[in-house]
């Protein structure tokens, strides 16, 4: 990590916060983030002019790098903890401007466009101190992890934890749950094995990618969560005997991709945009007296913060639907790791004008589907009923 890669990060982003619209900006918890962003900027700048004395130097070489490597990884510590509900603090600033303000197209997509590289920058914020605290934070490496990158990531093994803790979450919450069949295939020795419930033993060799566990398991963890409520609501009054989840793995010479298929009833092709909509939830907002309620949980984030980590090393999830059937969900994710690179937000004078453009609303001849667009719409309660299950269950936070 470059020396100043964290305070350049931490301004990046406490400058866009100034371009946001006014009744945003003004909102308590938005006031709130933007102060934990100046504190933590200012405790790392207290180590940019620290130098070793001249007793250091003639009798101690290693002390000031040893010294002063503790405090920064303590400093980083703190900075992780105070910034850990950033995420729920941001969706209630939102919340809070939905209802003392009128919300009009432009300022719905700037919103869109700056919690997208908000949370993108938040991300790989967090990456880069887990990255250094476990590294030199003195905990013991159990797991053959460098920080916190598996570089033999079982796939299969994270995909059967996700489910397991979903499932529990569904039972808890429905009473019943579909099952999963998992099957997957290796490009290299061309054969497809099939696992009809979850930890079933095969003999066959699992498959392995250089990734997070922590990123993929919140994805797979959404992905169940979202699909199991649709199975359950969609075939509760239908038939006693739930359809299972079905989830294909498939590593190739390029691209690891897991595609998760249900029959939860799908959504209709004109609402596929709303799910990944900051400014969107079929859910109620959780109350935020109840402080042990996991964060995410009603506010519509557990999908586009998903996307979000996929993206995050040059992967990207995307959804596909049925209507009246069921939806499929697929993850995409670098089999090669030296290709996984941060993507990271450009901060520049045309980033910047993207909050002073009005957005128009696309003709048919220019409609984009993309991260760096978002098509601006008016969300309408009359179709809460019909989005494909956001957040009715709650999701835990991920590193």
């Amino acid at each position: 990590m470059k020396p100043k890669e964290l305070p350049v990060r931490l301004a990046n982003i406490m400058k866009e916060f100034s371009l946001l619209p006014e009744t945003l900006l003004s909102m308590p918890s938005v006031v709130e983030v933007s102060g934990l962003y100046k504190q933590s900027l200012n405790d790392l700048l207290l180590f940019e002019d620290v130098h070793e004395t001249n007793e250091e130097k003639l009798n101690h070489i290693h002390t000031f790098s040893y010294h002063h490597l503790d405090r920064f990884t303590e400093s980083l510590i703190r900075i992780r903890d105070r910034h850990k509900d950033v995420v729920l603090m941001t969706a209630q600033g939102v919340m809070e401007m939905k209802e003392a303000h009128s919300v009009n197209a432009n300022i719905e997509a700037n919103v869109q466009y700056f919690l997208d590289r908000f949370y993108m920058n938040r991300v790989s914020i967090r990456m880069l101190i887990n990255q250094h605290t476990l590294l030199f934070g003195g905990s013991p490496n159990t797991h053959n992890h460098i920080g916190c990158i598996d570089p033999h990531c079982d796939v299969i093994r994270v995909i059967e934890d996700a489910y397991t803790n979903a499932r529990f979450l569904c039972d808890q919450y429905y009473l019943a749950s579909p099952e999963l069949i998992i099957k997957h295939h290796n490009e290299r020795d061309h054969k497809t094995y099939i696992l009809k419930s979850p930890h079933e033993k095969g003999n066959n060799s699992p498959i392995t990618v250089v990734y997070v566990p922590s990123h993929l398991y919140h994805m797979l963890f959404e992905l169940f969560k979202n699909s199991m409520r649709a199975v359950v609501e969609f075939h509760e009054s239908k038939s006693e005997t739930l359809p299972p989840l079905e989830i294909i793995v498939v590593l190739g010479s390029e691209d690891l991709t897991i595609k998760l298929s249900d029959q939860g009833g799908g959504i209709s092709r004109s609402l596929m945009d709303m799910l990944f909509n900051y400014m969107y939830s079929t859910a109620q907002p959780p109350a935020t007296a109840l402080l042990d309620t996991p964060p995410l949980a009603g506010y519509g984030y557990g999908l586009p913060l998903s996307r979000l980590y996929a993206r995050y090393f040059h992967g990207d999830l995307v959804l596909t639907s049925l209507e009246g059937y069921g939806t499929d969900a697929l993850i995409y994710l670098k089999a090669i790791s030296s290709e996984a690179n941060e993507l990271l937000p450009v901060y520049n004078k045309t980033c910047q004008r993207q909050y002073t453009t009005s957005h128009q609303t696309n003709d048919w001849s220019s409609q984009v589907n993309s991260a760096m667009f978002i098509r601006p719409f008016s969300t309408s309660s009359k179709i809460n009923k019909q989005i494909w299950s956001k957040g009715k269950l709650q999701t835990p936070s991920a590193i």
